[in-house]
């Protein structure tokens, strides 16, 4: 962290933090909520590092009003959160469960009585487990119920939130819950994973119509991007570079504005009916940028290796409690990235997810010192703001997170907050990274 001031954002940037509905909730059973492929997944055994479940999580439900009184604290101007689909549709059809609406109802009017703006995302990966028992994100039929289930919402909320956020990192859902097996629901389908890209980016679509024609809340959709750092410098260590940057960076931004789908990948186009891709490319308000980190690619070692890349570690680097690298420079080059490759087409720009896991715990005075997170945050920071100072158009950035929370795979083992909760009595303590970031938005 430089000692330097941080420069100053112009007035109006948006400043707020993250989280999303499986990873904090909890009360998966409350109030006739659905189970979702989260639910499933993380009961099988084996699947979660720690074996633990999001069945309590950070038992957000029940404790949202002092959560609010923690973002009310931080002065942030806007919280993302999601809606969890099971809590609005228990099979994702049919009418609205009218108690999991009142808790998002009872959410958004203490934001707004807090003076924060309500920034919800509709799909942060807990898909129904009775759509994904009829296909999932593979079955075309689920773009269709993505979009009723986005006017329900709508419906009940539209008149007080504040931007619509449709998907939130729909590759690494396909990559990591259906191409790799990682992530829920689990498949490890590799390239023939296209349609679940697809039918996503339909829902998007079909999303953006049906949240128009409630209200005027802006619409946006959260991409994750990672630049690519190649670790060869051969032809094919070029390709393969190239190959990854259309699968991660640009297969989910080239036809949501106007581009298609990049042709290099080589998917099967049948999927894709007449019409998609106009749905697609509805124009939405904000792009969404979640970045953590950069990519390290090269040539696959082995000749029938099923995929056209290889990922390798990249060295020289500080690194995060994940082994990710910190890697500020990496934002600062994928905003001018997309900036020169979209051009006009391209949106104004939010950081909705940016922020780093460490082994945060309570010293003896029961503070929680976390330097490396503060120092992260400064140099992402630094690298937005050169990136808009060479004429990128980013109006807001939100950390990721603002609490402690139930990290997917890892369950409890990595810890993302500004906010420590002990997961054993729910306490929260807000650590140093939440007084420095405090006092940031106050300057």
């Amino acid at each position: 962290m430089t000692s330097a001031p941080m420069p100053e954002f112009p007035a109006g940037f948006r400043w707020g933090v993250s989280t999303s509905a499986y990873q904090i909730e909890g009360a998966v059973t409350a109030d006739g909520r659905g189970p979702s492929i989260w639910d499933t997944f993380a009961h099988s055994p084996g699947r979660i590092v720690d074996g633990s479940t999001g069945d309590e999580a950070c038992d957000h439900y029940h404790r949202y009003a002092e959560d609010v009184g923690l973002l009310a604290g931080l002065g942030v101007s806007a919280y993302r959160f999601s809606i969890a689909w099971p809590r609005i549709q228990p099979t994702g059809a049919g009418p609205a469960n009218p108690a999991g609406l009142d808790f998002y109802d009872r959410l958004v009017d203490a934001l707004l009585a807090a003076g924060v703006d309500p920034v919800a995302t509709l799909f942060h990966w807990d898909l129904p487990q009775a759509l994904e028992d009829a296909g999932g994100w593979l079955n075309r039929d689920s773009a269709d119920r993505f979009a009723e289930y986005a006017d329900l919402v709508a419906a009940r909320l539209g008149d007080r939130v504040k931007l619509w956020i449709t998907l939130n990192e729909p590759f690494i859902h396909m990559s990591l819950g259906h191409g790799m097996g990682v992530h829920a629901p689990g498949r490890m389908l590799l390239f023939d994973a296209f349609p679940v890209a697809h039918h996503q980016l339909l829902g998007h679509g079909l999303a953006v119509s049906a949240l128009r024609a409630r209200g005027t809340a802006p619409v946006a959709i959260a991409n994750n991007y990672s630049p690519v750092r190649l670790a060869g410098e051969t032809d094919a260590d070029r390709a393969a570079g190239a190959a990854y940057d259309a699968l991660h960076n640009r297969l989910f931004t080239d036809p949501l504005l106007g581009r298609g789908y990049p042709e290099e990948l080589g998917f099967d186009p049948a999927v894709v009916r007449a019409g998609d891709l106009d749905v697609i490319a509805a124009p939405v308000d904000v792009l969404g940028v979640n970045y953590y980190n950069p990519t390290g690619i090269r040539a696959p070692a082995e000749e029938d290796s099923p995929l056209p890349f290889e990922i390798v570690p990249l060295d020289g680097y500080p690194r995060t409690a994940f082994d990710w690298p910190v890697a500020p420079d990496g934002l600062r080059e994928l905003l001018l990235q997309l900036h020169h490759r979209y051009g006009d087409a391209l949106p104004p720009i939010q950081i909705t997810e940016s922020g780093c896991a460490y082994d945060d715990e309570p010293d003896a005075d029961g503070r929680v010192p976390d330097p490396d997170r503060i120092a992260y945050l400064d140099g992402h920071l630094r690298a937005v703001h050169e990136a808009m100072a060479a004429g990128v158009p980013v109006t807001g950035y939100f950390v990721w997170s603002l609490l402690d929370n139930w990290e997917w795979a890892e369950g409890f083992t990595k810890r993302f907050g500004l906010v420590h909760v002990d997961y054993a009595t729910q306490r929260r303590t807000p650590k140093s990274s939440y007084a420095w970031f405090r006092d940031l938005v106050r300057r």
